[in-house]
């Protein structure tokens, strides 16, 4: 299987620079089985669910690295009391002022969550807005409960009995600490180096740690990047330079991994390009991961040497390989990908381009860009910068 990082990951992140544990711990659940079975559905690297408020039915994305939010246009429709005003911050170190309010009851399936605290957020702003999600079902609510999660099979369970699911051939176990919010942050070790990761369901990518992590003199195959290769709750932070490489070495728990690729940035988490590969069972309650692995995981990085996100509706060059001649620079205006004509697109459509990228399955492409006012044609060829 081939590794392909041609876009830019998309995770919303999210901690609280002012806010006390008490507010995520209120709220109850309910099951009508001993195990309730949900809908699920993991696409372009991201778990969604069906939920139900007040009779609506909403899509939530499944994220461990958030509290629970919802819709600016929910909180609206409902009429929620907005019970204080604080600071948040995304996984791009950029901070708004949020409500926090209590949202009297939710719907999964056959789950009855009430009374949990929630976030309200415009979820409508850049490129978070194309995957069409009202809310986050986050980690204070996902807390209340076990799950087992299998993006394979579209699977997601919940219990409130551990001894319900089997752990047989959980072989990998993980302790993990919490954020306020109730995010699992696990110990691992990058190399030589000992770093603190989010497990993070709604981070698209594989591994990823801050750049203050990443010992340059451990490292024997790279590559140099420059710009922004993920995108948080509230937009992008500023270009930063940063690397992708082949960690010799990784360990969770109590496993070991050999070759994980992993980049460099201005956060440390793990994503579903990794987690996509087990099953896992999550126990809010021992503040333990169980994990068993039902595939292998490719450790080879094939790409054009770029990324691109829309900025009103224009594809731009967001990050770059610093590969020696290469043609792109960030901020670079992508006219056409293919003779696909990008440059005259509405949100609907610089959306469906987003979601489904041109260049995906293509090993050659050919580009139109305009760069201070003068248009270039640019060929390239994909090529393997870090090997299998």
């Amino acid at each position: 299987m081939k590794k392909f990082l041609y876009s830019i990951f998309i995770f919303s992140n999210l901690s609280l620079i002012a806010q006390g544990r008490k507010f995520f711990e209120n709220g109850e659940v309910y099951l009508k089985s001993a195990v309730e079975k949900i809908n699920l559905k993991y696409s372009t690297d991201l778990p969604f669910v069906k939920v139900h408020i007040n009779g609506k039915a909403y899509n939530f994305l499944l994220d461990t690295g958030a509290p629970t939010v919802i819709s600016s246009a929910i909180y609206t429709e409902l009429g929620l009391e907005k019970k204080h005003k604080s600071s948040v911050k995304d996984s791009q170190k950029n901070k708004q002022d949020q409500i926090f309010t209590v949202l009297p009851e939710m719907m999964v399936d056959q789950l009855t969550f009430k009374n949990i605290g929630v976030i309200v957020m415009d979820l409508k702003e850049a490129e978070f807005g194309c995957f069409k999600v009202d809310g986050i079902l986050g980690s204070n609510q996902m807390a209340k409960l076990f799950w087992r999660v299998n993006y394979d099979k579209n699977s997601l369970e919940a219990t409130q009995d551990l001894s319900k699911f089997d752990l047989t051939g959980y072989d990998i176990v993980i302790p993990f600490d919490v954020k306020d919010q109730k995010t699992p942050i696990m110990n691992a070790r990058i190399v030589d180096k000992k770093v603190a990761l989010i497990f993070d369901t709604g981070f698209s990518g594989s591994i990823k740690i801050a750049n203050s992590d990443y010992n340059v003199k451990k490292i024997t195959e790279k590559v140099d990047v420059y710009g922004n290769s993920s995108v948080g709750a509230f937009g992008v932070g500023s270009p930063i330079s940063g690397s992708i490489f082949k960690a010799s070495a990784v360990s969770f728990g109590n496993k070991n991994f050999n070759n994980e690729v992993v980049v460099t940035g201005n956060s440390s988490l793990v994503g579903n390009d990794f987690l996509k590969n087990f099953v896992f069972v999550l126990d809010w309650e021992g503040h333990t991961i169980y994990m068993k692995q039902i595939k292998e995981s490719s450790h080879k990085l094939e790409s054009f040497g770029f990324g691109y996100r829309f900025i009103d509706s224009k594809p731009t060059v967001a990050y770059i390989y610093q590969d020696e001649n290469f043609p792109l620079k960030v901020g670079d205006s992508i006219i056409s990908i293919n003779n696909v004509d990008l440059d005259h697109l509405d949100k609907e459509g610089a959306c469906h381009y987003f979601l489904n990228r041109i260049e995906k399955d293509a090993d050659e492409i050919d580009l139109k860009i305009r760069r201070d006012g003068t248009v270039m044609n640019v060929n390239l060829k994909k090529k393997i910068y870090i090997k299998g």
